[in-house]
């Protein structure tokens, strides 16, 4: 069993595609790997595993991410669905500081994103009834969450539906003002 490790194109951003084992039963996948994937996670361990469901296509969720120190690296898949999945680098130092990237996660290739501290995430559901699972190497602390509006005509994210379901949160988030054109 294996991961293939794919970097994109903003540095610390890595597409996740496990190999699956098939036979007549189904097909038996590896997920995550530490051991594996020491080259990206430098040996972090996964402290936390959340899942998020979101009932309608279109629904947008994000952009999020925590304040230092609580920043964390993350492992996102979705297990049931498909999702645009979006990843906007937010480190002030980096040669793509305010630039974003855009990857199909989907149940049926059972890719995944590694995140790397430093970038705000954010999805949008493609179809009904999707489930995304988060897994972190940091505990969430809710004094630490930050983010920014998913809408921000700055980043001119492209979403591929009508965004819709934006949590009261999620609305009232400032634009990323620190965007490159």
């Amino acid at each position: 069993m294996s991961i293939s490790v794919r970097q994109l194109s903003l540095s610390g951003i890595f597409e996740l595609v496990p190999s699956k084992k098939k036979d007549t039963r189904g097909y038996f996948s590896r997920l995550f790997c530490q051991e594996e994937l020491i080259s990206i996670n430098k040996g972090k361990n996964i402290l936390q595993m959340n899942l998020s469901f979101s009932k309608e296509a279109g629904t947008v969720r994000g952009m999020h991410f925590q304040l230092p120190p609580y920043q964390e690296d993350k492992v996102v898949r979705c297990v049931k669905g498909s999702i645009f999945d979006v990843v906007v680098d937010i480190r002030e130092n980096s040669p793509t500081y305010g630039h974003w990237e855009s990857i199909e996660l989907n149940a049926s290739t059972s890719n995944a994103l590694y995140i790397s501290k430093g970038f705000a995430h954010g999805f949008q559901t493609l179809e009904d009834d999707c489930e995304v699972l988060y897994c972190h190497t940091e505990i969430h602390v809710p004094e630490a969450e930050s983010g920014f509006n998913s809408q921000c005509e700055r980043l001119g994210i492209m979403w591929p539906k009508e965004p819709k379901n934006l949590s009261e949160r999620d609305k009232d988030l400032t634009p990323f003002d620190g965007a490159k054109k």
